[in-house]
């Protein structure tokens, strides 16, 4: 047990919803000891033993609505990226806080009975966004909070990730499976995500471009642009080149260009090094900014406490501080849901701005302004035909590319070959 103040605060009760993305808090949970895992709901029966994950004897339910009745003071949500919102409406009004993984909502409808759900029960939200919590931004935030960087005029950030490896793992071929019928800016808060944390900046305004398909999305049946380029406004003025998607070299990077210095990540992922977590800055000497500024390049220090874990450790220290958080602990580090909206509306606007042709630069409403919901409580505009109904868009200003079935047929049959690998080493 822990105390902070007069209370005294035991485990976490966590709940997983999704066994693929949730491992990462299925093995924080055996690693750590503020929570414990109580309960796993996943429709794959057999994706824990095809992938050795040990739930450690919590109970297993194949469905949300049995799920969310077990005793648990929390859960996480590592399900399907574009269901994110329904589920978490859910558990809030059943009692429970949740802790999100991206994106938060796919649509504007979403976004506002997200956040008036919020409001509503009390409850508590964590947007789990990992690339915020790593050592290189982590740093960049206590630099810009700190005064070090002075005001942001211009910033740049990057996540490119080529899936097409790993497509069958990761999709299994399903033909209707969200990570093919998607959009480029969909992922937009592991680029972005990090300056509007470490600024505290809102973004008030965008523009986005896509480009077409390349040669690994139409072999792996994508139906989406490469990547997306949103050119973002921030509140102050500054302007945000975010680029995600699929090239083939991967890049996790992040510059941030302020009054009084620079300071940026290590742009290259390459296995093995500390490129999530290395930084350079150049910065102006505090006592006379006439001078030539120095550059460094060094490694943050991390806590020991958090040990190994996905995405530069970002994982374990992202969960402990929302578990914290959770806990009582009011000083843990946390993104709440409006901050949440903050950092993934860009890509959804760039999406509108793209299909109608990259040329307009819209406006992007503060979802904490009550009186500015009104406008979007209805708008369910996304490409999942399932949520948008008369409102869908297509993914691309020259339409929705389609596949033949063959695509998906062979993609399948690649996913059955490696779970049957995967069994008989067990």
């Amino acid at each position: 047990m822990q105390k902070w103040g007069n209370k005294t605060m035991k485990k976490l009760k966590i709940g997983v919803m999704g066994i693929g993305r949730g491992k990462f808090m299925i093995n924080y949970c055996k690693n750590f000891d503020n929570a414990e895992l109580v309960a796993v709901c996943d429709k794959w029966h057999d994706l824990a033993s095809i992938n050795h994950i040990d739930t450690c004897g919590a109970t297993f339910y194949d469905n949300f609505e049995d799920f969310i009745r077990h005793d648990m003071d929390a859960v996480m949500l590592a399900n399907y990226g574009n269901e994110h919102a329904p589920f978490a409406i859910k558990a809030m009004r059943a009692g429970k806080d949740v802790i999100s993984e991206v994106l938060p909502a796919q649509c504007m409808k979403e976004y506002v009975e997200l956040i008036e759900t919020v409001e509503e029960t009390g409850r508590q939200y964590c947007y789990a966004e990992n690339y915020c919590f790593m050592a290189a931004t982590a740093e960049m935030r206590r630099a810009y909070r700190a005064g070090k960087l002075g005001e942001l005029e211009y910033a740049e950030c990057e996540y490119i990730h080529d899936c097409e490896t790993i497509t069958p793992e990761i999709t299994r071929g399903e033909p209707d499976h969200w990570r093919y019928n998607n959009h480029a800016f969909f992922y937009c808060t592991h680029s972005l995500g990090p300056i509007v944390h470490a600024t505290g900046l809102r973004p008030v305004k965008v523009v986005g471009l896509q480009t077409p398909p390349n040669p690994s999305y139409r072999r792996t049946g994508r139906r989406s642009g490469t990547y997306g380029v949103e050119m973002v406004t921030l509140s102050n003025g500054a302007v945000v080149r975010s680029t995600h998607g699929a090239l083939k070299r991967g890049s996790v990077w992040y510059n941030m260009q302020g009054t009084k210095g620079a300071m940026e990540s290590q742009r290259e992922i390459v296995p093995g090094s500390d490129a999530y977590n290395k930084v350079y800055t150049w910065l102006l000497p505090e006592d006379n900014p006439y001078l030539q500024a120095e550059n460094q390049e060094y490694l943050p220090p991390i806590d020991e406490k958090f040990g190994k874990s996905g995405h530069g450790g970002s994982d374990n220290v992202c969960l402990w501080n929302a578990i914290e958080y959770l806990r009582g602990n009011k000083d843990a580090e946390i993104i709440d849901v409006y901050e949440a909206a903050d950092m993934a509306l860009p890509g959804l606007f760039a999406l509108f701005s793209d299909v109608c042709g990259g040329e307009r630069e819209l406006d992007i409403p503060d979802l904490r302004d009550k009186t500015a919901r009104d406008k979007w409580r209805n708008d369910t505009r996304c490409v999942d035909a399932k949520v948008a109904g008369d409102m869908l868009l297509p993914s691309l200003r020259t339409g929705t590319p389609s596949y033949p079935p063959e695509v998906y047929e062979r993609i399948q049959k690649m996913w059955e070959e490696e779970k049957a690998k995967k069994l008989a080493k067990q």
